[in-house]
């Protein structure tokens, strides 16, 4: 990690004519980054396969298109970085940007997964100013992922047992990601994101169940157990694949600690699981 000090206080949004390429616009964290970006008044470009230009992993014929005339840009790897192919195609990619003329790449990263720091290295590697979001497990898996439809059906069987994990808030990603893109002195470094806390995801169901006034159960289960409930959902195999990874390998202990790159990128403190937990409840997406 680098060891360039964060940027002082007075340190305000750089401003380009060039806009700012948000790789991954339609997923959860991009889609933050895009909004923050535009509310800034800069000039963002979305990055997906119905954007124009379009941009799509498995089309490299999309990737110059889309980085060209872009100083800057935001890279969320589809369907995550822990997939195998992940770290070669950050690779090509930084390789593209560099020939492209673009000279700083946010890259949203996971933490102990080993494809995810792979394809850091091959970022690093490229000569192109870099930043690193390494993440936790995101709070809004619960809310805008594949955790939503168990909590409002009352049940939530996952194969997580009793370790702990840090869940991040995206809002929070989206803010370190963005002051990356528009303030001098992100460069060169790996931010590491979690929130402030630590919860078992039977622990963080319950919160919700709290906040929701509803009954919601947590039922542990194995990895073998919740594949064949995601086939039976026609969960395509490649993506039940992944979830065997982050479930069996990257949820083994290894990432039961709290980090404070947050508070390093913005000067304040994550967002806390419950504030994530009342806010949502809000919003009414719990709701049956």
């Amino acid at each position: 990690m680098s060891t360039r000090p964060h940027p002082t206080k007075d340190t305000g949004p750089t401003t380009s004519a060039s806009p700012i390429l948000v790789i991954g616009a339609t997923g959860k964290t991009g889609r933050r980054v895009a909004e923050r970006l535009s509310a800034l008044g800069l000039d963002v470009r979305l990055g997906s396969r119905s954007s124009q230009p379009a941009f799509d992993w498995e089309d490299r014929s999309t990737w110059a298109p889309a980085l060209e005339g872009v100083k800057k840009a935001y890279i969320s790897y589809y369907p995550d970085l822990a997939v195998p192919r992940a770290p070669q195609a950050v690779g090509a990619l930084a390789a593209i940007a560099g020939e492209q003329g673009v000279e700083h790449l946010v890259l949203l990263s996971g933490r102990g997964e080993h494809e995810a720091q792979a394809a850091e290295a091959e970022l690093q590697r490229s000569g192109i100013a870099w930043t690193v979001v390494r993440c936790s497990w995101f709070c809004q898996n619960f809310s805008e992922s594949y955790m939503l439809d168990p909590i409002l059906a009352g049940e939530v069987a996952l194969p997580a047992g009793d370790v702990p994990e840090p869940f991040v808030d995206a809002d929070d990603i989206a803010d370190v990601a963005v002051a990356a893109l528009t303030e001098a002195g992100h460069e060169g470094r790996v931010f590491e994101l979690t929130g402030p806390r630590m919860l078992t995801f039977a622990e963080a169901v319950a919160e919700i169940a709290d906040a929701t006034g509803r009954y919601i159960a947590f039922i542990p289960i194995t990895f073998d157990e919740y594949a064949v409930a995601l086939a039976e959902y026609e969960v395509p195999e490649d993506v039940i694949g992944l979830l065997r990874y982050l479930f069996i390998e990257v949820l083994d202990g290894r990432n039961a600690h709290v980090s404070n790159g947050v508070e390093e990128a913005l000067g304040r403190p994550a967002r806390d699981f419950s504030d994530f937990v009342r806010a949502t409840a809000a919003t009414g997406v719990w709701d049956v």
